[in-house]
């Protein structure tokens, strides 16, 4: 690829699509660059260094996950959202295991996340689904915490190759949706 087409967002989508074939840890400058055929020092006009590319991977893939769910759980409330969102979720991660790996491993600084319109969809959607099973706040952040570790903890043992026993994938994670929306029918009162 010629120099003079690069840009922050084609450096951003090329360094996604690299995460996605080796691995989000395993993406470096000297790699991306190698791709675009072109020195290192090139892609420096348009990142600053691979932290600053590692966030930039980070919110895309949080931009693409959250349209994704949003698309998942429009018009839907109840156990239909929940299933359709944790389908959403699951979905994405598994079929972009680097770019999710960069939405669960880069820490991002408390002013860009604050102005990431992306994480904070993601949270919108979230309290939203929620909000259907009569939840406020605390339980809000409770149940999303609860939602989101429980969906991470499955995507990451099934992307590991972690479930060995003979019983199908899929109909597990069913039936865990469907433990969670009885858990959330019955999220239990504080104390």
């Amino acid at each position: 690829m010629a120099r003079a087409g690069l840009t922050a967002e084609r450096v951003t989508e090329a360094a996604a699509e690299l995460a996605d074939a080796v691995g989000f840890e395993n993406i470096t400058v000297s790699a991306l660059a190698r791709r675009f055929g072109v020195k290192d020092a090139s892609l420096y006009a348009h990142v600053r260094n691979l932290q600053d590319l590692r966030e930039r991977v980070a919110l895309l893939a949080a931009g693409e996950l959250a349209d994704r769910i949003g698309a998942a759980v429009a018009g839907r409330a109840g156990k239909d959202a929940m299933v359709a969102f944790a389908n959403a979720y699951r979905d994405y991660a598994l079929a972009h295991p680097g770019r999710y790996a960069a939405t669960q491993a880069v820490k991002l600084p408390p002013e860009v996340l604050a102005a990431s319109t992306a994480y904070i969809r993601t949270i919108e959607l979230t309290h939203a689904m929620l909000r259907a099973y009569g939840l406020v706040e605390p339980d809000l952040t409770d149940a999303g915490r609860l939602l989101r570790s429980a969906f991470h903890g499955y995507i990451t043992l099934e992307g590991n190759g972690g479930f060995n026993h003979s019983r199908e994938v899929r109909r597990s994670w069913e039936r865990g949706l469907d433990g969670l929306h009885l858990l959330l029918e019955n999220w239990p009162a504080d104390a």
